[in-house]
This record gives C-alpha cells, sequence and structure tokens, in this order.
C-alpha cells in the first residue's frame, strides 16, 4: 500500500500524506512515491501547480523515520541507512528546483523531514496550529534536509537557535521568520486549499494571506545568544544571564541534546552559510552515515522514541568533553 495519495483535477496536482498514525513520518517508500510522482508532474502538461497536503489534522509531517532508520543503524545495514537519506534529500534538491509552483499547507507539526517536504517549495502556507521544529539534536542527530542551507540564511541567530535547542515555532512566527510564505487561521484553511483545487489561481486563492506579519519571538535575545557559532560561547553567554528565565529554558534544551551533536550542527550550520543547498545536502549525506554509527544516535532515539523515557545517556556526557577531533571525524 502507498501513504501517499495522488490525484490531478483543473491543472493542479495533489499530493495527500496518507500515514496518520505514524503522524506521516517519511519511511522509504513514502519518500520514493514522492519523487516518481514529483518526476512524472514536471514533465505532465496537464499539471500547473503541485499542492502537498495532510490527511492528518495533527500533523503535516512530523520527520522521518528515524525508528527505521535506528533499527538498519543497529542491524549495522549502512546501505539502508544511506540509501534512506540519499532518496530523501534527492526530493529535497527536487522540491527546490521545482519547474511548477509548489505549494504545502501545513496546518499541524511539521518538524524535520516535514520541513524538507515544505520549506524548500515556492510557497508554504502556515496556520495557528502550525508547530515548526527541528529536534534532531535530542536524538543524537542533526538539521537536515537541506537545514544546513535554510537555516544559516534567516535572521541573526534564529538559525543557530532553532538547530542547537530544537525550539518550536508557531504559525506567524514562522512567516516573520521566512520559513512559511502566507498565514491562514485553520478555519479558513479548507476554504484555501478547495480554492486551489478548483484552478482559480494561486494569486486569488492566497490575495487576502500575505500581510506583514510581526514575530512574538525574542530576537534581539536570540541575535545575542546564538549569533556566536561556537557552542562553548552560545552555552557560556546563556549561562551568564543570571535570573533570566528565556536563558534558563534554552540552557535546558542545551543540556537536553547530545554534546557531540551540537558541536556538529554549529559546525555544518557554519559551512552551509556559504554553501549551496547541493552542497549542503551532500555534506548532509556524508555526516548521516557517520552520525549514525555513534552510539548517540541509537540512545537518542530510544530515549525520545522507543522507550520515550527522555532520559538518554550521551557518549560523552557534557560539551567539555567533546573533542574537535570526534566532531571531524563525523563531518
Amino acid at each position: 500500500m502507498s501513504y501517499i495519495r495522488t490525484s490531478v483535477s483543473n491543472g493542479v496536482g495533489e499530493i495527500v500524506l496518507d500515514r496518520p498514525k505514524a503522524l506521516n513520518a517519511l519511511d522509504q517508500s513514502m519518500i520514493d512515491d514522492l519523487y516518481e510522482t514529483l518526476t512524472a508532474w514536471g514533465d505532465d502538461d496537464a499539471v500547473e501547480t503541485v499542492l502537498v497536503t495532510s490527511s492528518s489534522d495533527r500533523a503535516f509531517c512530523a520527520g522521518g523515520d528515524i525508528r527505521a532508520i535506528r533499527d538498519s543503524a543497529l542491524a549495522g545495514d549502512t546501505a539502508a541507512v544511506t540509501k534512506y537519506f540519499a532518496s530523501e534529500y534527492r526530493v529535497n534538491q527536487l522540491i527546490a528546483e521545482y519547474p511548477k509552483p509548489y505549494v504545502a499547507l501545513v496546518d499541524g507539526a511539521a518538524m524535520g523531514g516535514g520541513l524538507g517536504i515544505s520549506v524548500h517549495g515556492e510557497i508554504r502556507v502556515v496556520t495557528e496550529k502550525a508547530l515548526i521544529a527541528m529536534p534532531e539534536t535530542a536524538i543524537g542527530f542533526f538539521p537536515d534536509v537541506g537545514a544546513t542551507y535554510f537555516l544559516p540564511r534567516l535572521p541573526a541567530g534564529v538559525g543557530m537557535w532553532l538547530g542547537l535547542t530544537g525550539a518550536r515555532v508557531r504559525g506567524s512566527d514562522a512567516v516573520a521568520l521566512g520559513l512559511a510564505t502566507h498565514y491562514v487561521p485553520s478555519e479558513e484553511l479548507a476554504t484555501v486549499a478547495d480554492s486551489i483545487r478548483s484552478g482559480a489561481g494561486l494569486a486569488e486563492a492566497l490575495a487576502d494571506h500575505r500581510d506583514p506579519v510581526e514575530p512574538s519571538l525574542p530576537l534581539r535575545k536570540i541575535a545575542d545568544y546564538f549569533g556566536d557559532v561556537s557552542v562553548d560561547a552560545v552555552v557560556g553567554g546563556l549561562r551568564g544571564a543570571v535570573g533570566d528565565d528565556w536563558a534558563e529554558e534554552m540552557l535546558a534544551l542545551l543540556g537536553s541534546a547530545s554534546p557531540t551533536s551540537l558541536f556538529v550542527t554549529a559546525r555544518l550550520l557554519e559551512e552551509g552559510g556559504s554553501s549551496s543547498l547541493a552542497e549542503c545536502l551532500e555534506r548532509e549525506l556524508s555526516t548521516a552515515e557517520k552520525i549514525t554509527a555513534h552510539p548517540d544516535f541509537a540512545e537518542g532515539v530510544r530515549a525520545v522514541l522507543v522507550d520515550k523515557d527522555r532520559n538518554p545517556s550521551f557518549t560523552p556526557p557534557t560539551i567539555a568533553e567533546v573533542s574537535p577531533e570526534a566532531v571531524a571525524e563525523i563531518i
């Protein structure tokens, strides 16, 4: 069976992500089906616009099928790990270069791989229910799917903040930061979707939903604390902010992450700032192959997604013990 449903009508090719029990987490079959469908529609004159939606009211796409990747890594099946990430990143590149308008409607969680099939598209519509995050450092991984390209291009410090902490961003803030292009109240999203499906045109369907949005985020603090590419400097600055509740919250998020993943992420984001998307994805693939063999990946996924005790034992356990040599071996 396929976990995506497709249809073409009025010049609109619609892809419905349909794996609700897994919050549309992308398994290998979904990635393969997405690539096949998008490739075919790119050359199909009957398709003028691609619309990507979800059958779940809880999530657009919660990310990749990380538990399956962990199983492959533990079994020593490096070929399966490489195939998964290479296939996923190929889809991300395809979306970024897509020859037709690509529209993602995000009404719920869009994390990790969910951003890979939305952020790279031309139009990203979010609602107040949208929950956007790159939470990979908590599972001993790093922000991938081209995140090492798009995160460094966000406002000052924001990319490092999102990448290191896994902090969550709501719909209107996603528009203000540039992660989304349009904000639509959830109760109006079905009307917008129907308007797009009717073939009326994107300009008409989205005409009333592109007003500037003021962020509710503490952008000055984010720039101050996360404007550095050094993990030690970021943590040191936050520790020095005595009495700042926000800084303490960020320290707690960093404290729950894999120390090794923090350094790997910071390095990748630094390099991604001056790289093309293709270069970032190539670097991410090499890094993914290596970091999934690191003990922190299996342990992080166990703690967050398998046993769900949220009590991982990372190796090494502190940022002070992470050596530059260990980071260089992964990147």
